[in-house]
């Protein structure tokens, strides 16, 4: 913990700032909700309290330092995920929320990736990868990062009884699950006005507008939004590799070795 502290005093003075500021929100935020006996959502605040921690630990475990930046994009992703998006449900309040997030963090990991490859690349003479080759293994990062995230997401609504994937109303469905052949034909049901779920004694459990998908839709638009940020920093970062001059935005997002 020392070593943190020592790390955190280190960095560029707006990204401490910015640390500081959103550390105190967090603190309020916890204090509300132990008040209010939302304990789960106290833990949350505990473990947005852990992350803010994360990067001044890996920049003193692993002799990195983190762009100011990429710092402060860090500290405001994790502060958007875990207060604004979990405890005040902006998922469920703005639809753009989880899109904006994910696309973040698609960029920001695919910037690290780039950084990992290209500080390798910058330190050993005897092998010099091709830019092209250093974006790929950015981008293809970022997507694995995405979709590990997806497996998680999938076995907590699973295992835990959570709503991580959160579902979308379709009017529309295409399944084969109902051919009553079994001959594998897409049977298609549109212009769902709604649905009523019942439990195995008949008892009508509730009423629904359209049908409701479980999951698929947000999974999908959550990887799509994450390549499209993977995307996007792969290629500044291939830019970057060809022209650091011409190209030094990306810099301000690549990790260096201290």
């Amino acid at each position: 913990m020392k070593k943190i502290k020592e790390a955190i005093k280190e960095s560029n003075k707006a990204s401490v700032i910015v640390y500081f500021i959103l550390r105190f929100l967090v603190i309020l935020c916890l204090i509300r909700e132990i008040c209010y006996g939302n304990f789960e959502n106290a833990l949350i605040c505990v473990l947005a309290l852990i992350l803010f921690l994360v990067p001044a630990f890996l920049e003193k475990t692993l002799k990195i330092e983190f762009p100011t930046t990429l710092e402060i994009l860090i500290f405001v992703f994790i502060f958007s995920a875990e207060i604004l998006g979990e405890i005040n449900n902006f998922y469920g309040k703005y639809e753009l929320f989880d899109d904006i997030l994910h696309a973040i963090n698609g960029f920001a990991c695919a910037s690290i990736g780039f950084s990992s490859v290209y500080i390798l690349n910058e330190k050993t003479k005897s092998l010099k990868l091709s830019p092209f080759f250093i974006a790929l293994v950015s981008f293809c990062f970022s997507m694995t990062i995405g979709v590990l995230w997806e497996f998680f997401e999938y076995n907590a609504d699973k295992y835990l009884g959570l709503d991580m994937q959160k579902d979308t109303y379709v009017e529309n469905i295409n399944t084969v699950m109902l051919d009553p052949e079994e001959s594998n034909k897409v049977i298609k049901i549109e212009d769902i006005e709604y649905t009523i779920l019942y439990d195995k004694d008949g008892k009508e459990l509730t009423k629904i507008d359209n049908y409701l998908d479980l999951g698929i839709h947000d999974t999908m638009e959550d990887l799509k939004v994450n390549f499209i940020g993977a995307f996007v920093f792969s290629i500044y970062g291939y830019l970057y590799t060809i022209n650091n001059k011409k190209y030094k935005l990306a810099g301000k997002f690549i990790t260096k070795k201290v």
